[in-house]
């Protein structure tokens, strides 16, 4: 089928891997088309296989799952490819600052290992479509562990209109395009316009990285708009 998503399977243990392949493989419309033991493994995999979706153990020998998340989605790679590459990092761990790292790099969001076989299938539906599988308010709260002194802000949010500015608010505190429309009094057609504008003049690939630039760059900081907490995702 051509419309299959393909699928990476990144994890040094072996078992796991073909554990998850099989779930991933009984799932309609989902084709594992690789598997690999280590970051190094993984990167080589990814500019040969160009896969949809990688499913990246955020712990490994060789290379981690943070450094080989890094380099897949460096702005050269991003660039050199024909279609989009998607990270999901699987941890042992709740509020991992490692999988937070890696989603800082370019991740769409992070996985617990134990996850269902259900809540798998729809992780990768959901990165696949574009969008990010961890709640932006969990997100926050990785976050807010790692950054004690941002970094000044960039020149390119300075270029936001009064409107732009109000959605990239409102999208960091993990609102939904309904939930900014009421905010903005404008339709959700409208919101995706202007989330669109804020992603193309910040250079920011999807929601996810919205969220992490503004933590980045002490954007809702307190006093900051929308530092009260971000909303559902």
């Amino acid at each position: 089928m051509t419309d299959e998503i393909s699928v990476l399977l990144v994890d040094d243990q072996e078992l796991f891997r073909e554990g998850v392949r099989v779930i991933v493989d009984a799932q309609d419309g989902m084709r594992v088309v690789g598997t690999a033991g280590d970051g190094v493994e993984a990167v080589r995999l990814v500019d040969e296989l160009a896969p949809d979706v990688v499913l990246m153990d955020v712990r490994m020998p060789e290379m981690d799952g943070v450094e080989a998340t890094r380099q897949i989605c460096s702005p050269a790679r991003v660039a050199a490819r024909s279609t989009p590459v998607r990270v999901v990092v699987l941890t042992t761990f709740d509020l991992d600052d490692r999988a937070a790292t890696a989603i800082r790099h370019g991740a769409s969001g992070f996985l617990l290992k134990d996850t269902t076989p259900a809540m798998l299938r729809d992780a990768i539906r959901t990165v696949h479509a574009g969008n990010a599988v961890l709640a932006p308010r969990d997100l926050s709260a990785l976050l807010d562990r790692q950054f004690r002194a941002p970094a000044p802000p960039p020149p390119g949010i300075g270029t936001l209109t009064e409107k732009e500015r109000e959605v990239f608010d409102a999208v960091a505190r993990g609102m939904s395009n309904a939930e900014i429309a009421g905010l903005v009094f404008a339709s959700e057609s409208t919101v995706k316009t202007h989330v669109g504008a804020v992603l193309r003049k910040l250079g920011l690939r999807d929601r996810v990285q919205v969220v992490v630039f503004a933590h980045e760059h002490g954007l809702l900081g307190p006093g900051a708009p929308g530092a009260t907490g971000p909303g559902s995702p």
